[in-house]
């Protein structure tokens, strides 16, 4: 189970002068290829304050010069550790393209506003689930969680406005470090990250 990577060179003077700039250009052209569903999942990694570490997939919902965000229920057990330890790392694994982003930073719950204003646009089916799950808990039977989820949907019929759960809001992560990684022949990957120093950004050339 080996494969030959073939992909152009990624060098310094391909990279943007920011890294959110960098990976807005990645993005838009894994999405435009139409080679990966959804595009926008990532592995988010967090610890434990004693170290002790979890992933899941999650789907970023948003980026700009701030960072990286995604929602959560805060009481799950990824809410639970950033609150206790903030450190975080994110994985985009674009494989189609031989290609991975890699981000390391801290995270920070968004404002209030920010949560509401994205929970609106979520589908109403998807709002009462927010709802309906206790996430990371644990529950007896899926028939409990959907007699939960049929409850919610007989309180909030199809088109009744749902208030966003005080449990559930974003998180925005603040990269400290951001690793392009592009797949070559022979392992001769190209990995190039940029690392925070104050307000600017250093670009460092890792061996694959």
């Amino acid at each position: 189970m080996r494969e030959q990577y073939r992909s152009e060179d990624f060098t310094e003077k391909d990279l943007a002068a920011d890294p959110m700039d960098q990976f807005a250009h990645w993005f838009r052209q894994v999405a435009a290829g139409g080679a990966l569903h959804e595009p926008n999942a990532m592995v988010v990694s967090t610890a434990t304050p004693e170290g002790r570490p979890s992933s899941r997939t999650v789907l970023l919902k948003h980026y700009d010069d701030r960072g990286f965000v995604f929602f959560t229920n805060y009481g799950s057990r990824k809410g639970r550790e950033l609150t206790a330890n903030p450190y975080v790392s994110l994985l985009f694994p674009w494989h189609p393209l031989a290609r991975q982003v890699i981000v390391t930073g801290t995270a920070a719950r968004v404002g209030r506003e920010e949560t509401v204003a994205y929970f609106r646009t979520r589908p109403h089916g998807s709002q009462l689930g927010a709802w309906a799950s206790e996430q990371s808990t644990v529950i007896g039977s899926r028939e409990e969680l959907v007699g939960r989820y049929e409850e919610l949907a007989a309180r909030y019929p199809e088109g009744e406005k749902v208030p966003a759960p005080p449990q559930w809001g974003g998180f925005r992560v603040v990269p400290a470090a951001i690793e392009f990684w592009q797949g070559h022949e022979n392992r001769l990957h190209d990995r190039l990250r940029y690392v925070r120093e104050g307000a600017h950004w250093s670009v460092e050339r890792l061996c694959p």
